[in-house]
This record gives structure tokens, C-alpha cells and sequence, in this order.
């Protein structure tokens, strides 16, 4: 079990690493082209933080661990906004005032609900992810025209300061090196997890959705902490927003596409009512009480949550 747990590890925090530079390799190019702020926050940034749920997941379910990649897209969903959120809250009530990011939180909302739908029937088929694939390619439409018409917002304004400052020859070397590492850790992270589990006779699911989960959801931790300790808001919740939707409608999507399987019921009957609850909760918190503000009270009680699941994973092992 050492090689597995030295492999997890080593190929998580290589993981964050190779994330954190493809972002900024992938931004600052982006930036050389005069794509705007704001888009480069929704469609590169979004790819690029969600790049470890997308390789994991994608390199998982090509090896048949569907658990796994499930896992690892679901799981990091409740992670981003249960303990990311949470911790980011109780840091600093969190106020929304980007129009973008009030309208991506019912999008987040009706996205999760429809995959809970498709996949109730207990299969991920192939149709199944080519729905959520044809919304998600959808959602990148409307975020494009968004960014270009947004040309104002308080998101795209927050942005502007936070975009990497690289030449454009660093930033291909920095895109190019961040990926094939991605692809290099993501081995690593699956072979140790899927190891670990066969080794202790524990599902891959519960793998993903615990450790592969919360590592992978460390890049939005560490942007979110930042962003709201220079008050930037929007951004902090931004990047949970727009890695949930890309989780939901593209990572999960990709993992059933490759392999079309039966879902395991635990999912269906443990962590997607708690991730719709916690899904509804930010919604109201953050949209449909009318405040848009995410208090310290409701960041300790996502983080309480948070807790409280995790307890619950960890009891069903034991």
C-alpha cells in the first residue's frame, strides 16, 4: 500500500501543480490574442480548473472504473461548494454583484437536476451523455456571447487584475508542459486509487468521491482563499459556479460517453440528494432569498455539511 498512497499523493499535488500552470499558460495566451477578461474567465479559466476532474475522470472510465470517474465529477462538485464555499464564507461573507454569475447559479441548479434525471433509471448511457454533452456545448455558446456583450461586469472587471503577465512564448511552453503533466499525474492519481480501494475492498466510488475528490478540487480552493481575501467575490464564487457546471455537463458526460454503465445505486440514493441539497442551499443563498450574499453563518453550516457527509462516507467503510 505504500506505492499506492505515495502515488495518490505525489500525483495529487503534481496534479494542482500541472493545473495551476496549464491555467496560466492557457489564460496568458489567450489574453496575447485579445480575447476579453471575462471570457477568458468563463471558457479557459473554467477548462483549465477543471482540467483534474476532466483527466482523472476521462483516464478512469477508459480503464473501466466508472465509480471512479463518477466519483472524482460528483464528489468534486459537493467539495467545491461544501468546503470551498463554506471555508471561503466564514473567511468573508461573500456578496455576488456580477449579472453573470447570478445567471449561472439556476443554470447550475437545472443542470444538476437533469443529471439526476437521466441518470435515475440507474444506466449512464450513451444518450445520456450526449445530452448533457449538447447542453454543455450550448452552455459555451451562451458563454461566449456573454463574454463578448458583458463588457462591463463586475466579473470581467475582477478578472482583468488577476490575468497571468507572460510572454506568449512562455505561455505555449506553459500550456503545453501543464497538459502532458496533467495526463502524467492523472496515471498516477487513478493506478494509486484504484489500488488502494482493491487493497481495503473499498468501491471506487467511495475513492472518488473522498480523496481523488478533494484533491482534485484543491486548485478552486487555493483561487477561491485568494479571491476573497482581496474581496473579489465574484471571482471566488465564479470559479465554483463555472467548475461545477463543467463537472456536471462535461466531465461526467466525457466519463459516460467512454463508458456507457449501470449507475451505482449509493449514488443515486446518497450523494446526489445531498449534492442537490447543497446545490439548492447556495442557490437560496445566494440568489432566491433576494440578499446574494453567502454569510458566515451559512459558510459554517456548508462546512458543517461538509463534515457531516464525509463522516457519513467514512461509517460505511468502517
Amino acid at each position: 500500500m505504500v506505492l499506492e498512497s505515495i502515488a495518490i499523493l505525489g500525483g495529487l499535488a503534481l496534479l494542482v501543480w500541472s493545473a495551476d500552470k496549464f491555467v496560466d499558460g492557457a489564460a496568458a495566451t489567450a489574453g496575447h490574442f485579445r480575447m476579453p477578461a471575462l471570457l477568458i474567465g468563463m471558457l479557459v479559466i473554467g477548462f483549465g480548473t477543471s482540467a483534474p476532474e476532466i483527466s482523472v475522470s476521462v483516464l478512469a472510465a477508459g480503464q473501466g472504473n466508472s465509480g471512479l470517474a463518477l466519483g472524482n465529477a460528483y464528489g468534486s462538485n459537493i467539495t467545491n461548494i461544501a468546503l470551498i464555499l463554506g471555508v471561503s464564507a466564514l473567511l468573508a461573507p461573500i456578496t455576488v454583484h456580477s449579472r453573470v454569475v447570478r445567471r449561472e447559479i439556476p443554470v447550475l441548479l437545472a443542470s444538476t437536476v437533469l443529471a439526476w434525471w437521466l441518470l435515475s433509471d440507474g444506466d449512464f448511457s450513451s444518450a445520456d451523455a450526449g445530452v448533457q454533452l449538447v447542453l454543455f456545448s450550448a452552455l459555451v455558446g451562451w458563454s461566449v456571447w456573454e463574454g463578448l456583450r458583458e463588457s462591463r461586469d463586475a466579473l470581467g472587471a475582477e478578472l482583468t487584475g488577476e490575468l497571468p503577465d507572460l510572454p506568449l512564448r512562455a505561455g505555449l511552453f506553459w500550456l503545453v508542459v501543464g497538459l502532458v503533466l496533467l495526463v502524467v499525474s492523472s496515471r498516477l492519481v487513478v493506478w494509486g486509487a484504484v489500488g488502494l480501494a482493491q487493497a481495503f475492498g473499498i468501491s471506487d466510488l467511495i475513492i472518488g468521491l473522498t480523496i481523488v475528490a478533494i484533491g482534485t478540487s484543491l486548485p478552486e480552493l487555493a483561487s477561491a482563499v485568494a479571491a476573497v481575501r482581496k474581496g473579489e467575490h465574484d471571482l471566488a464564487l465564479g470559479n465554483v459556479i463555472g467548475s461545477n457546471l463543467f463537472n456536471t455537463l462535461l466531465v461526467a458526460a466525457l466519463a459516460g460517453a467512454i463508458l456507457p454503465h449501470t449507475v451505482d445505486p449509493a449514488l443515486l440514493e446518497r450523494d446526489f440528494p445531498v449534492l442537490m441539497m447543497l446545490t439548492t442551499a447556495l442557490f437560496a443563498m445566494a440568489y432566491g432569498w433576494g440578499q446574494q450574499r453567502i454569510t458566515r453563518v451559512g459558510g459554517g453550516i456548508l462546512v458543517v455539511a461538509f463534515a457531516g457527509y464525509t463522516a457519513w462516507l467514512i461509517a460505511e467503510v468502517l
